[in-house]
């Protein structure tokens, strides 16, 4: 029988889209409400079931489908903070500020409007392998197709969800020509996405918000360059599903020629 790479089995099941309407928003935000409100209890319950903050009026959601069945897989966030307006900061910016290493990094040097952070990665709990994995918004495991995809073979690939939205985020900042982007996550997770080839770099001291976390960023030239060939595959099949639905890239800056 035939190998098929990880990019072929994951385009079979499932399908990134850009969340490019209202409509389509509002579906991310009942997954986030179903996870981290119902499901979690981080944030409270709303009577609308949409779990929203200040920083979608200045972010970019996509979801993930899965294509059998119509449902949405799952969703994550990119705020940028637009160069216009400084007083909108992002996630990081309002909540952990205090713990950025200053010695590794100085966030003055960075234009706004020409980096970002992918936040509120939320995968529903039907599409998420438990695995001792509680109390967790998403799962990353280790990418084992011959163990791990409703029919086996669609739960096999179930642990890569999350993956799929890294690396379509990370295509979308990429799109836009941003410089970095940044993340706050477990250090556990830092090194699963490590051994992915997304060489994080861990810039904030380790702090306690719904367990331990710190704040973590990607320069540009890390972005995809460590990534495996396999991984790599992946990137560049959601990437090509992607460009196609974006008429204007977000907060765009060109490079000059």
């Amino acid at each position: 029988m035939d190998c098929v790479s990880l990019a072929d089995n994951f385009k079979q099941y499932f399908e990134i889209k850009f969340a490019a309407s209202t409509a389509l928003r509002q579906e991310s935000f009942k997954i986030r409400h179903s996870v981290y409100c119902e499901e979690l209890g981080w944030e409270p319950l709303r009577e609308n079931g949409m779990e929203t903050d200040e920083c979608d009026e200045y972010s970019f959601a996509l979801l993930l489908v899965h294509k059998r069945t119509g449902q949405y897989a799952g969703t994550a966030r990119l705020v940028i903070p637009p160069a216009e307006n400084p007083s909108y900061q992002l996630p990081f910016e309002q909540h952990c500020l205090s713990s950025v290493r200053t010695d590794l990094i100085d966030l003055s040097e960075f234009e706004r409007g020409s980096f970002s952070e992918i936040s509120r990665l939320a995968v529903p709990e039907a599409f998420r392998r438990r695995l001792g994995e509680q109390n967790t918004p998403y799962v990353i495991n280790e990418i084992n197709l011959e163990k791990d995809v409703f029919s086996e073979e669609e739960r096999r690939n179930f642990p890569n969800i999350a993956i799929g939205l890294y690396l379509s985020i990370i295509a979308l900042v990429q799109m836009c020509h941003h410089k970095a982007m940044f993340v706050v996550v477990e250090p556990r997770l830092k090194k699963r996405l490590e051994r992915l080839g997304l060489a994080f770099e861990q810039i904030g001291d380790e702090m306690d918000y719904h367990g331990t976390r710190a704040l973590f960023y990607l320069p540009e030239h890390k972005f995809i360059s460590a990534l495996n060939p396999e991984i790599l595959q992946l990137f560049n099949m959601l990437k090509s599903q992607l460009a196609p639905q974006l008429r204007l890239y977000p907060y765009l800056i060109r490079q000059k020629d």
